[in-house]
């Protein structure tokens, strides 16, 4: 059973595109039977994907910092409680198959930068990163990635990991992609 890291905003009273985009990206896990692994908090996108996944069948993997334990989300099936965040970056990496990232702030910028990091370090980890780029919110980010790809600095290693897309219909077709490639 495949398991998919979430990474995203813990913020909210978003804008609809972004809730839309993590309901669907729930009802999507859920609705294949996966478990979600994210940051167990009862806020923000985190929220409102785990409870799509959870309603739709998925089950809830919730890795928690001390700092948060409060917060724990209700919905998840188990948790891991962590030291801090640095633990649970490691903790959510160990345990997926699968990375996505929503729009979120300085936090998610971070994990998906750190997986993308540790997948390159870790030569012949094929696991996928699909970034949902909805509104262009990490446009610059992926300029960026794009910009070092072609650098003197990426020393031939591949930094294009990640999987950029525009909008929800994008996302359940590079999803069910990656689904299908894990399958087999």
């Amino acid at each position: 059973m495949m398991r998919i890291a979430v990474y995203c905003s813990s913020r909210d009273h978003l804008a609809p595109q972004y809730e839309n985009a993590a309901t669907a990206l729930g009802q999507w896990i859920g609705s294949h039977g996966y478990t979600m692994v994210y940051g167990g908090v009862k806020s923000g996108l985190m929220h409102t994907v785990a409870q799509a996944a959870h309603e739709s069948g998925g089950k809830l993997l919730g890795v928690v910092p001390a700092r948060f334990a409060e917060r724990t989300d209700p919905l998840v099936d188990r948790v891991i409680n962590c030291h801090d965040l640095g633990d649970r970056k490691t903790i959510m990496m160990d345990n997926a198959d699968l990375f996505v990232v929503l729009p979120g702030g300085l936090g998610t910028i971070d994990e998906w930068i750190s997986t993308l990091s540790q997948l390159i370090v870790n030569d012949g980890d094929r696991r996928s990163i699909v970034v949902v780029n909805i509104d262009g919110i990490y446009d610059h980010q992926l300029a960026q990635l794009e910009a070092t790809a072609h650098s003197v600095f990426a020393r031939g290693k591949h930094i294009d990991m990640s999987i950029a897309v525009d909008n929800i219909e994008e996302m359940n077709v590079q999803l069910e992609k990656v689904s299908n490639d894990y399958e087999k």
